[in-house]
């Protein structure tokens, strides 16, 4: 079977596979890449999610690109505007070029022989999968399941005689108009959720088990919208970028550092904005803040809804569905012609993609991430996985940039193969994610580990990532180099890749 070669694959043509190309042919021009990308479309989580009211949860000008300014008025954007930054990325650049849509990474196998990846690739439909190797690989695949959103085993599912839906797989042909809609969750989802629902929906009532934090931030950034008016665009950008950045980070230490007051903080805006008479229990956790993502709401439009009746909070735990609705722990039962799973994600790693060393499954959860962005023992691989205290694009930028760095020194200094290795003694390894966030809970079997000092500890901290990735030295005694030769039987396999032609969406767009 001849196989195509690149030197460079990405995998996922989201927010982050989009990013890393742009990186990737700045500063590594002379590499032949390509995007491989399972679904029909770009924009990874920005395409698939449908539901209601989708939008970013962090403001844009720290979501978006730091080569790219983000110019909509709004700061918190809704989805179909992050798709179309997206898509407006990659048309500009010319990445849309080098996408293969209805391409599904089934297999990633390392040869240390040949210092080669070779991806097994269901195309479409085509009955054989065809094979694709390169030199660098980088996995741009997010870290949840696309196929489904995680859904508790609820007692008594089948006895609902209404409609029971997931986020995640949202039905366009959806009417929800003059109906009773309740919403099982209290996370990111279910926040954003319930104020769109009711729009249209007769009643809307969110069903959490526990509360979380929710935090009310401006939909429009006032400040950059009045200096739009006598700076230029790239200008703006970076001052709010850079304002917002330093507010990230000055509020997450407060919170670690300062939990009670924050937690007043917190609390003290919700109650104002839902009046004297609420009961606050329904938004106060039993947990410090940034034990879990705090939920943000633009201009408190989840309190309004709230405040006015349009939707209702219920803190409770579930019994069962019945056919008419859900009955709670207490007895209570809530009457619904919709329910909505807002129950969360199922986290996978590389995309579900099957990784292989030699033949060898690799465990991801026997490993541990390196700077955060390669794995330990897994060679010429990026793993790109953003912030969970900040904005996910901010350390994605990093994470590509820095493996651009990488790949340029090994082409510098003759080798190949570079792989991080844990040859500096014992290093005492925590959970990956900080977070006590039901699906990163779950997930905790899947996900691998990090260590207890650099380079194997993650930071979540954008500044000093900044200063490590971007400048730091790329030689520092864990990162071990060589370069096997490749046999002539092996190079014969190989065939020079075909010229890349457009990809078109199923809409007709480039």
């Amino acid at each position: 079977m001849v196989t195509e070669h690149l030197d460079v694959l990405i995998i996922g043509a989201g927010l982050s596979g989009v990013g890393a190309a742009y990186h990737l042919m700045k500063h590594c021009p002379g590499k032949r890449y390509g995007i491989l990308e399972g679904r029909a479309a770009l924009g990874g989580t920005w395409d698939l999610f449908r539901y209601p009211g989708i939008r970013s949860d962090s403001d844009m000008y720290t979501l978006g690109y730091n080569f790219k300014p983000w110019s909509d008025p709004q700061a918190i954007a809704d989805g179909p505007s992050i798709r179309r930054y997206i898509d407006e990325t990659a048309r500009e650049n010319g990445i849309d070029q080098h996408i293969r849509y209805q391409h599904k990474v089934l297999k990633a196998d390392w040869c240390s022989a040949s210092a080669r990846w070779t991806l097994q690739v269901q195309c479409a439909e085509e009955p054989t999968p065809r094979t694709f190797s390169c030199q660098q690989l980088l996995m741009c695949t997010g870290y949840y399941r696309y196929e489904a959103g995680y859904t508790p085993q609820f007692k008594g599912r089948e006895l609902f005689k209404g409609t029971v839906i997931h986020p995640q797989l949202w039905p366009q042909e959806c009417d929800y108009s003059g109906k009773e809609v309740l919403v099982i969750g209290s996370g990111a989802t279910a926040v954003t959720l319930v104020p769109a629902l009711t729009e249209q929906a007769k009643h809307v009532t969110m069903l959490q088990r526990s509360p979380s934090y929710v935090a009310s931030l401006p939909r429009e950034d006032r400040i950059s919208n009045f200096l739009r008016r006598w700076l230029p665009e790239k200008l703006v950008y970076r001052l709010a970028r850079g304002r917002n950045v330093a507010i990230q980070m000055v509020f997450y230490k407060l919170s670690k550092r300062f939990p009670n007051f924050v937690r007043k903080l917190l609390l003290g805006q919700a109650k104002r904005q839902l009046g004297a008479d609420f009961d606050m229990r329904h938004f106060s956790p039993n947990y410090k803040p940034w034990d879990q993502r705090v939920c943000a709401v633009p201009d408190g439009d989840l309190f309004k809804v709230l405040r006015e009746g349009k939707a209702s909070v219920v803190t409770e735990h579930i019994d069962s569905f019945t056919e008419q609705g859900i009955r709670l722990a207490s007895g209570q039962e809530l009457k619904a012609d919709i329910i909505v799973t807002a129950t969360g994600l199922d986290l996978v790693m590389f995309g579900g993609i099957a990784v292989a060393v030699d033949g060898q499954p690799f465990d991801v959860a026997q490993s541990m991430g390196y700077r955060g962005i390669m794995l330990r023992d897994l060679p010429n691989m990026a793993v790109v996985f953003g912030y969970t205290n900040a904005s996910w694009t901010l350390k994605a930028d990093l994470s590509s940039e820095y493996f651009c760095r990488l790949i340029n020194h090994m082409d510098a200094i003759g080798m190949r193969q570079c792989t991080p290795r844990n040859s500096g003694g014992e290093v005492a390894d925590a959970p990956f994610l900080d977070l006590a966030s039901g699906y990163i809970q779950r997930a905790a079997g899947k996900l691998p580990k990090q260590g207890d000092r650099a380079p194997w500890k993650l930071y979540q901290n954008y500044l000093l990532d900044l200063a490590l990735l971007r400048f730091g030295k790329v030689e520092d005694g864990y990162l071990i180099f060589s370069s096997p030769k490749v046999s002539e039987e092996a190079e014969a396999q190989v065939l020079a890749p075909r010229a890349l032609q457009p990809h078109r969406h199923p809409n007709g767009l480039l």
